[in-house]
């Protein structure tokens, strides 16, 4: 259980909804006065004064007025729960044991399965630490027992750690055995056992609601006998057998046992991982399901912080498209907690439909940077900027660019929490030449751009592509994307494609984009997972055999690895990652060709986007190029082309064969570019993508004239005319 150490904070249900549709907001706030919230249209989310600002309006709201300040926790760390019902009741002797492979043993009392109710002192428990496995005993009113092996156990190894406890003689039994066959056991005498219990059982943590002792690590097979025997050497008596291998898409933990205690996971542990006896013969889980038999858990796990809602706002009919928040207010101290309303469903408000990445938003959700410094904290205060960061604050769990605590990478991420970063108003960057905005704030760039010129547009999310698919986008003229659309569900993929290949107009507005595949899970909204496989700048390595997503059995990773380049979408893909710096691009002979001559109407500079609030340039940080061999169409036209990026540019790895060759045998330097390209679609819709992260930021440069306003303008108009 975590406090937060952030007076005012919060987090919505939802990150999108509809006109008729409810949102919830949840706040914990430990001032001790109250705090107002109102609700406010956001246009810009930049809080550089050298920029537009931050830009909102407050819209009269349901919801506005005073709330009172209560503080709520955060539990952090996953489980397995059961109810066992009547299912101990008359039992005296029982045995419980898993096999395991722990990843932080350096941490005391981690449970591998319990039942054990500390405030009665009731139940036994499967431990372990750095004495090895230990049998925790409850003796009524006073101190539990406790015996260890002695044995320091090894971190990512198995083993089968087991216990026995006899009510009746007092006799009670810690064992582990290792897989290469080395056993040891200690055993010893209570006087007094108090082994009933009303606790659930708990798989990976001890206690009642909300629990403690979280295991870091896996665990494959948990049983529980009626009987005080050595499981190693037989299976009589059996109460319980958790099978993992069943159910796996789900939050589901199955019984194989014969009185079916069925239970459920709790806060996302990763599921489809290797077992003891995975010997790499199969790498799809669903092919070999037996093998795949282990959840892998963590004590800062995060799915839901379950806080209780403080207020409701039912968006009314009349309220249009866009991107709202609830902004929330206490003496100094001020949250804001965005979401975005769209149309309603099945209409259109405009011919621009802006589609907001909120998947990608969440998978970077509190991605703590190694980056932070004294600059940064300097910075936020003169700013006025969202004052906090998430290298800070750890305790609404981390982004899938980080890692566990244990070492291993995060791969399942959920928006039911608060995420620093996604707040108008946040940088993340100490840009030296700008305003170092990623994501939602910088996003907002492309809204400030598109109310400064008066263009009309609706907002939509990619949870709602994913679900609606292309319908949602073909009363639209045109599709601009956000700064940074990295991560896609098969779903959303499609929808865009087929979007584009009858006769939509797509604009791809940034970098890095449609780069990595994601899988929503099937029960609960909010949960998203990666692997992050074979390939690509990654921040972790998913282990060996676990490339395939557990939420929906595909194969992870790159969309290039599942043979659906961005090249083959947009025209681009992401070929470069340097620091955020930003430089221009050069005006290439196709920009003069008569078919594409329009998108440079008023514009005469060869050098262009040598200016903006994103790393001082609009080709910066990650750079997009066309490549035919990936899919660029070959009818695509190169209108611009970076130059002069810095030293400190790298080639993805995914073109790299060695240290100096590339796939495509084009040197080094000659891939470390940002294109801009233009192509028509067979369909008789068009493609114009940018192919760089830092690209909007230079929008709204000398009060939104200049070169890059321009063109994208020209590229609007034409595509809604």
């Amino acid at each position: 259980m975590t406090a937060s150490t952030i007076p005012l904070i919060g987090y919505s249900d939802k990150l999108s909804v509809r006109p008729g549709e409810t949102i919830a907001f949840k706040v914990s706030c430990t001032l001790p006065d109250p705090y107002e919230a109102k609700l406010v249209r956001i246009t810009c989310g930049d809080p550089n004064p050298a920029g537009p600002g931050i830009r909102e309006t407050e819209i009269p709201s349901s919801f506005t007025g005073s709330y009172p300040s209560r503080s709520q926790d955060v539990h952090l760390g996953s489980y397995a729960r059961v109810i066992p019902g009547s299912a101990f009741d008359g039992i005296d002797a029982l045995t419980f044991s898993a096999t395991i492979w722990p990843t932080r043993l350096k941490n005391e009392g981690q449970t591998v399965i319990g039942r054990f109710d500390p405030d009665t002192g009731s139940g036994m428990a499967v431990m372990v630490g750095p004495n090895g496995a230990e049998l925790l005993v409850g003796r009524g009113n006073a101190e539990p027992f406790r015996l260890s092996t002695g044995t320091p156990l090894l971190e990512r190894q198995w083993y089968r750690v087991w216990a026995s406890v006899d009510a009746n003689s007092g006799d009670i039994v810690i064992g582990q055995h290792s897989i290469n066959g080395t056993a040891v056991r200690e055993t010893a005498k209570a006087d007094t056992v108090a082994l009933a219990s009303d606790a659930p059982v708990l798989i990976g943590a001890l206690g009642q609601e909300p629990p403690s002792g979280h295991f870091n690590g896996k665990i494959e097979a948990p049983k529980i006998h009626s009987a005080a025997i050595d499981p190693t050497e037989s299976d009589a008596n059996l109460l319980a057998h958790w099978d993992f291998s069943n159910a796996i898409k789900s939050t589901r933990i199955v019984d194989a046992g014969p009185l079916g205690l069925h239970g459920h996971v709790v806060n996302a542990p990763a599921r489809a991982m290797t077992g003891s006896n995975w010997r790499g013969e199969e790498m799809q889980w669903q092919h070999a399901p037996e093998t795949y038999g282990a959840i892998h858990f963590h004590e800062d796990d995060i799915e839901d912080c379950n806080w209780r809602t403080d207020f409701e706002f039912t968006v009314p009919s009349d309220l249009p498209t866009g991107l709202y928040a609830a902004r929330l207010q206490s003496g100094d101290n001020w949250e804001a907690l965005p979401f975005v309303i769209c149309p309603p469903k099945g209409t259109q408000t405009a011919d621009v439909c802006l589609l907001i990445p909120t998947f990608t938003y969440t998978i970077y959700g509190n991605q703590a940077r190694r980056d932070f410094d004294d600059d940064w904290t300097r910075r936020a205060k003169e700013w006025g900027a969202f004052p906090y960061n998430p290298i800070q604050h750890r305790e609404f769990g981390l982004s899938t660019y980080n890692f566990h605590t244990d070492g291993s990478g995060i791969c399942n991420v959920s928006w039911h929490r608060p995420m620093l970063n996604v707040r108008p108003g946040y940088f993340p960057i100490y840009d030296e030449h700008g305003s170092g905005l990623r994501h939602l704030p910088a996003d907002t760039h492309i809204i400030d751009w598109l109310e400064s010129k008066g263009i009309p547009y609706d907002l939509v999310t990619d949870w709602e592509l994913h679900h609606e698919g292309t319908e949602l986008l073909n009363p639209y003229k045109v599709v601009l994307t956000g700064s940074h659309p990295e991560y896609h569900t098969a779903n959303t993929l499609d929808a865009l494609t087929k979007y584009r290949d009858t006769g939509g107009n797509l604009m791809y507005l940034g970098g890095n984009g449609f780069y990595w595949r994601v899988a929503l899970h099937p029960e609960k909204d909010g949960i998203i997972e990666i692997r992050r496989g074979e390939d690509g700048i990654r921040a972790w390595a998913a282990e060996p055999g676990e490339y395939y997503n557990a939420f929906d059995g595909e194969y992870g990773g790159l969309w290039r690895r599942n043979g659906r380049p961005p090249q083959q979408l947009c025209g681009l893909g992401f070929s470069s990652q340097g620091k955020f710096q930003g430089t221009y691009y050069r005006r290439m002979p196709g920009a003069d060709r008569p078919e594409t001559n329009w998108i440079f109407e008023g514009v005469t500079d060869r050098i262009i986007g040598d200016f903006g609030l994103s790393g001082g340039g609009a080709a910066g940080f990650e750079l997009d190029r066309a490549d035919v061999r990936l899919g660029t169409p070959p009818n695509a036209i190169i209108l611009a082309t970076s130059e002069a990026p810095q030293s400190h540019f790298q080639l993805v790895p995914e073109e790299m064969l060695t240290n100096d060759t590339t796939i495509s045998g084009e040197s080094y330097e000659d891939l470390i570019r940002a294109d801009m390209i233009y192509f028509d679609c067979p369909g008789g819709g068009a493609v114009f993508s940018v192919g760089s992260i830092t690209f909007c930021g230079s929008l709204s440069h000398n009060n939104y004239d200049n070169n890059i306003s321009r063109i994208i303008e020209n590229v609007v108009r034409r595509f809604t005319a």
